[in-house]
């Protein structure tokens, strides 16, 4: 498994790359707004869509949504659903406490959990908008990523190494105390590389950027034991097959959605 991983990887990086720091803003999110399409029919299955004719009217009605922001994207607009995805991410905090919440698969839950995947798909999009709209812009939405890459990285060693004490058990066992450490670590030192590459100087600039890596790398955590919850209530393992070994595209954005909405919201609060 890992070595179909480290192979699906090495395929993947490439085009993201290129996604990343080749196109026009524009351009960026016609493609990722493509991308999280593909991400909400996955949520579908997740909050409880079992037909197929249900899963296509949310992937519509997402399709819909993100014709609209491409079709208007102002910073305005950008910037609000931006914090609105912070607010989200510190309010789930709270969900994942309570395993049960919103567990039984009746039809009250499923429109809770289509409404949550709106705050956790949407923000993201806008965030990474807005993000590759602003000077050097395609270099920071590139550091949010790596930022959270090295995270996931410093987690896998660290939690190997030294991983004990369970961070979240019934949600994702796999998880350690030790891992959340690794990853911390990794994304504060990654924070403070980028913002220095990127042109931060200074003590206290610098410092921001690594309280912001590890604001990032904190909050991707939950947003990967959330999506780990959501798999938890659907009993599913992955949220789709289509990276082998890597699942779906919700497997693999889970961290990035969390991470993006609060690595620009620090980012504009830090005036860089």
């Amino acid at each position: 498994m890992l070595k179909q991983r480290i192979i699906t990887a090495a395929i993947l990086i490439p085009l993201v790359l290129a996604l990343i720091l080749l196109p026009p803003t524009g351009f960026f999110a016609a493609l990722i707004a493509i991308v999280f399409v593909g991400a909400a029919w996955e949520w579908s299955l997740l909050a409880g869509c079992r037909t197929q004719a249900g899963r296509a009217i949310v992937t519509v009605a997402a399709a819909a949504i993100f014709a609209a922001l491409l079709i208007i994207r102002t910073p305005g607009l950008l910037t609000l659903l931006t914090v609105i995805g912070v607010a989200w991410w510190i309010g789930c905090c709270f969900w994942l406490r309570n395993f049960n919440f919103s567990a039984a698969p009746n039809a009250e839950n499923r429109l809770l959990k289509l409404g949550t995947g709106a705050l956790v798909i949407v923000p993201a999009f806008a965030a990474a908008t807005l993000l590759h709209s602003s000077e050097r812009g395609n270099w920071w939405t590139l550091l949010a990523l790596v930022i959270v890459w090295a995270a996931d990285t410093g987690a896998y060693f660290n939690g190997r190494q030294f991983g004990r004490r369970k961070l979240a058990p019934r949600i994702s066992p796999g998880k350690t105390w030790a891992g959340v450490y690794g990853a911390v670590m990794a994304g504060g030192l990654v924070a403070f590389l980028g913002g220095y590459l990127l042109g931060v100087r200074g003590t206290w600039p610098l410092c921001g950027m690594v309280v912001l890596g590890i604001a990032t790398v904190g909050i991707a955590v939950v947003g990967d034991l959330f999506e780990s919850l959501m798999k938890r209530h659907a009993a599913v393992k992955d949220s789709g097959a289509l990276f082998p070994g890597h699942g779906g595209l919700l497997d693999r954005l889970d961290s990035v959605f969390a991470a993006l909405p609060v690595f620009v919201a620090g980012k504009l609060l830090l005036g860089l």
